[in-house]
């Protein structure tokens, strides 16, 4: 089981930066892939980047070469950085996470809201 709390959202002009974390609790963090997802208004949720336990990264077409995300499992956070940011990256994004052989994300956090002004 792992608990997933998200933290920095808000609202920036188009070409501005974000950071969002999202702390975990539970053990054994380092065992789980995890991602940031998110869904804008009337669109569907989308994968926006993964971090799987080994480091490996998958990042949503649109927002490579802008996003990061990284991961510090000693002290069980996720976190995603976002440079030139855009008026379509508003959305309400979520922090996920995958346990080990699990086909689907089963622990979600209740998401933060990111709004880029034009």
């Amino acid at each position: 089981q792992v608990q997933l709390v998200e933290s920095g959202g808000g609202v920036v002009q188009a070409g501005g930066s974000l950071r969002l974390s999202c702390a975990a609790s539970g053990r054994s963090f380092s065992n789980y892939a995890v991602g940031w997802f998110r869904q804008a208004p009337g669109k569907e949720r989308e994968l926006v980047a993964r971090i799987n336990s080994n480091g490996s990264t998958l990042y949503l077409e649109s927002v490579k070469g802008r996003f990061t995300i990284s991961r510090d499992n000693a002290k069980n956070m996720l976190y995603l950085q976002m440079n030139s940011l855009k008026p379509d990256d508003t959305a309400v994004y979520y922090c996920a996470a995958r346990s080990l052989g699990s086909p689907a994300y089963g622990y979600w956090g209740q998401g933060t809201q990111v709004t880029v002004s034009s």
